[in-house]
C-alpha cells in the first residue's frame, strides 16, 4: 500500500457527455478553468482533451490545446503537471456489419503519428498519453479505437525525442505485452508511467481479481495509477493506493458525486483527497510528481 499518492484529474474527455451534465467543460476557457479548479482542490496532474466549441465533440486542433495550456500556464496560484491526450486520430467507425468498408465518415478520424502528436510537439507538455492497443471501445456500434504496434512505436519514439514523458494507457492485460516490448526496445525511459484503465466496455473489467492480475504484470519500477469509470470511480480512488497505485478522477470517466448528484471536477478531486486523508495517505503535489518522474519542465 502506498503511503503517499498523487491525483490526476481527467477534465473533460472526448466522449458524448457534454449533453449529459452542465458541468462538462467544452470551450478552451471552460476546460482550462475546470482544470485550475481541480488543481486548487488537490490534483497534481490535469489530463487534457479538447472539444469543438460548437459541437462539443472531441477534437485535436492544436489551436484549441494552445488556448487551454496558455490559460493554465498563466495562473499565478497553481502549477499543475499537464498531461495532454495523444489518443485522438485513432478513431475508426466501420460502415456496418454487411459493408464495413468504406468506413463511416461521421466519427472516423485516422491520422498519422506526427499529426497525432502535432499539439504535443508545439506545446511541449510534461506528459502525454499513449493508448497501448486497439480495441472495441464502446458498447455496441462499429467504433474501434485503433492503435497498431507500428503506430505506437513511431509515436513512442517521437515522444522520447521530444523529452515528454509518455503515460501508457493500458485497457486490458494484452496491452501490457506491448508495454514490456516498448521498454525492452528502449522506447520508454525510466521510470515507466502507466495508467490502468478499468471497466471500459470490452476492456478489462473493474473487478479486484482483474486489477490484481494487471498489477502483477507491470514492469519493474513502474509508477502507475488505476481508475474505473462510472460509479466505481470514487471507490477506486480508495482502492488504488491499496494496490500500490496513484489515483485518477474527473468528468472524463464519471459524471456523479453520488447517486443523482452531478459533480464538478473540483468536487471529485476534493472527495478523492478526503478519502486518501482518511486512509492516512499523503496527497502529493505537482513538484513531488515532477521529481518522482524526472519530468522536463517547460522553460
Amino acid at each position: 500500500m502506498l503511503s503517499e499518492a498523487f491525483i490526476t484529474c481527467a477534465v473533460t474527455g472526448a466522449g458524448d457527455t457534454a449533453g449529459r451534465s452542465r458541468h462538462i467543460p467544452v470551450t478552451p476557457d471552460q476546460i482550462a478553468d475546470s482544470a485550475l479548479e481541480a488543481a486548487r482542490a488537490g490534483a497534481a496532474v490535469v489530463h487534457i482533451h479538447v472539444r469543438d466549441p460548437v459541437s462539443g465533440r472531441g477534437a485535436r486542433d492544436p489551436a484549441l490545446f494552445r488556448a487551454v495550456i496558455e490559460r493554465i500556464r498563466d495562473a499565478a496560484d497553481v502549477d499543475p503537471v499537464m498531461n495532454l491526450t495523444a489518443g485522438m486520430g485513432g478513431d475508426l467507425v466501420l460502415g456496418g456489419v454487411d459493408s464495413p468498408l468504406p468506413p463511416d465518415v461521421d466519427g472516423t478520424d485516422m491520422a498519422g503519428a506526427r499529426d497525432r502528436l502535432a499539439h504535443v510537439e508545439e506545446l511541449m507538455p510534461e506528459i502525454c498519453t499513449l493508448d497501448c492497443g486497439t480495441m472495441n471501445f464502446a458498447a455496441g456500434g462499429e467504433y474501434i479505437m485503433a492503435n497498431t504496434p507500428g503506430m505506437l512505436r513511431a509515436m513512442a519514439g517521437r515522444v522520447q525525442e521530444l523529452g515528454v514523458r509518455p503515460e501508457l494507457e493500458v485497457f486490458d492485460t494484452g496491452h501490457l505485452v506491448l508495454v514490456h516490448e516498448l521498454i525492452a526496445e528502449g522506447l520508454i525511459d525510466d521510470p515507466p508511467l502507466i495508467q490502468l484503465c478499468m471497466g471500459i466496455p470490452y476492456g478489462a473489467p473493474a473487478d479486484l481479481g482483474t486489477l490484481r492480475a494487471m498489477v502483477a504484470r507491470l514492469p519493474a519500477g513502474a509508477v502507475y495509477s488505476a481508475f474505473a469509470i462510472g460509479r466505481l470511480q470514487l471507490p477506486y480512488a480508495a482502492l488504488a493506493p491499496v494496490v500500490g497505485a496513484n489515483v485518477r478522477v474527473g468528468l472524463e470517466d464519471n459524471l456523479y458525486l453520488s447517486r443523482g448528484r452531478l459533480a464538478t471536477n473540483a468536487e471529485l478531486v476534493e472527495r478523492a483527497v478526503s478519502l486518501l486523508d482518511g486512509m492516512g495517505v499523503r496527497v502529493l503535489g505537482p513538484d513531488d510528481v515532477r521529481e518522482a518522474l524526472s519530468l522536463r519542465t517547460r522553460a
